[in-house]
């Protein structure tokens, strides 16, 4: 079982629907989670359950980056909006930041998005390196 989340901004909402009802089947054994809007829409889109966090501007891309910081995210899919100024825009990099250090797969936009799902490595039973952050945590442990 995989564990996806999917986010887009107001302006990419529609492609990324488009999205994944194009790849409607791929979902059908996955666990999702979203920021708000978003998630209500895919879940009405594909008819499967999502679970739906607060608005990104409203906390949702920090609640996202809590499970990928317990390691319970596999994949982030997150087609932001490189156009648009975002007001919670320090949250996305905070949430691409963790999605980089704890070794997830990110696909900000389509393409990238494809060839993940088409990935040979995303049809198995792959086991991502998780980092070891012993060192940084124990860090000022005088022992």
């Amino acid at each position: 079982m995989k564990s996806i989340a999917l986010i887009a901004h107001d302006g990419k909402k529609a492609e990324l629907l488009d999205w994944v009802a194009t790849h409607a089947g791929f979902f059908q054994n996955k666990t999702l989670y979203a920021t708000g809007t978003t998630g209500r829409l895919i879940s009405n889109k594909l008819q499967l359950p999502v679970h739906c966090f607060a608005s990104g501007p409203l906390g949702g891309d920090q609640q996202i980056g809590a499970l990928i910081a317990e390691q319970k995210i596999d994949w982030l899919v997150f087609f932001w909006d490189p156009l648009s100024s975002q007001p919670h825009d320090p949250d996305v990099k905070a949430l691409i930041r963790l999605a980089v250090v704890w070794n997830i797969p990110v696909a900000c936009n389509q393409a990238t998005a494809d060839f993940i799902v088409h990935s040979s490595l995303f049809q198995t039973d792959y086991q991502r390196a998780v980092p070891d952050f012993t060192g940084h945590q124990r860090r000022f442990d005088p022992r």
